[in-house]
């Protein structure tokens, strides 16, 4: 899973899987280690003035006009 983490990687663990517990802490260390940041996803979405591209990619929008790069 470590490898294929790059920037605005979402990684989502589930807390009933077998070993997530004993797992996790370790998975943190390293990605802090290496300069990651780790947020709750509320602080990696827009929640007023976006729009969604074909792919799924949420982008803020500046004004009526103009679509903001993320």
């Amino acid at each position: 899973m470590l490898s294929k983490v790059k920037p605005g990687s979402i990684v989502l663990f589930h807390n009933a899987a077998l070993h997530t517990p004993e797992a996790l802490s370790g998975i943190i260390e390293s990605l802090q280690k290496d300069g990651y940041k780790i947020v709750p996803i509320s602080k990696l979405i827009y929640k007023d003035n976006y729009t969604i591209d074909h792919a799924g990619k949420q982008f803020g929008i500046q004004n009526s006009s103009m679509i903001a790069q993320p």
